[in-house]
């Protein structure tokens, strides 16, 4: 979850994607949440199975807890990614009002997985580690703590490159003007046959031409920068 889900997670956020369909990068970012659901999956169905054939306690840590409840919510965002952000059924203004909370809940998500890393892995050292005990600081303590740092590091600039407009898919670069009912685009024949227009129709076309490309805009903003 913390490699596969980031990587998910800055898909859309990396310059040399931005010239790609943007169904292209649906399918990349959906394709990689899959894999990780199902990685953490067999992961979860290895740890209980070690658990009972060494007679260890299930879900007894906080670790556990917040493991568990990170992969249950990690599975319904994928369901309802796939749902109203991948499949042609669900209508422009749901995407756009589920869009918010899309980011924000993946964002979460992340941050979840990366805190249960953490409490994992000092749970192993606090259990492995007898002669010389944790507090001792052996080396593999100080091997494991520079992992933890290095892991929230990581985490950090993923949430940073996430949260940062300046790192988001420039809608520009796939946006089709909207174009009104028997209309042209624009900067096309619109203008060009325009030759005896007064300045004041050339301001009006230009209006509808801007407010057409808002318009547009906006609806690629709700379809394309998804982050599960």
């Amino acid at each position: 979850l913390v490699s596969v889900l980031s990587s998910a997670i800055i898909v859309y956020r990396l310059p040399w994607t931005w010239k790609c369909s943007k169904l292209l990068m649906k399918f990349i970012h959906a394709g990689l949440n899959t894999i990780a659901m199902i990685l953490a999956i067999v992961s979860m169905v290895a740890v209980f199975e070690y658990h009972n054939a060494r007679n260890i306690p299930n879900m007894y840590s906080l670790h556990s807890w917040i493991g568990l409840t990170a992969v249950i919510f990690y599975s319904l965002q994928l369901f309802l990614g796939f749902a109203v952000f991948l499949l042609p059924f669900a209508p422009v203004p749901l995407r756009a009002a589920l869009m918010p909370i899309h980011v924000y809940s993946g964002l979460t998500i992340f941050a979840t997985v990366i805190a249960t890393a953490l409490m994992g892995i000092t749970e192993k050292l606090i259990f492995s580690l007898k002669n010389p005990a944790y507090s001792a600081s052996p080396p593999e303590a100080t091997f494991v703590n520079c992992l933890g740092l290095l892991l929230v590091i990581f985490g950090a600039l993923i949430l940073w490159m996430a949260s940062r407009s300046h790192w988001k898919r420039p809608p520009e670069e796939n946006a089709k003007v909207l174009r009104p009912i028997g209309g042209t685009p624009e900067g096309t024949e619109a203008e060009s046959t325009m030759t005896d227009g007064s300045n004041a129709d050339k301001s009006d076309l230009r209006i509808n031409s801007e407010a057409a490309r808002k318009q547009n805009l906006k609806l690629d903003e709700a379809g394309q920068r998804s982050t599960m």
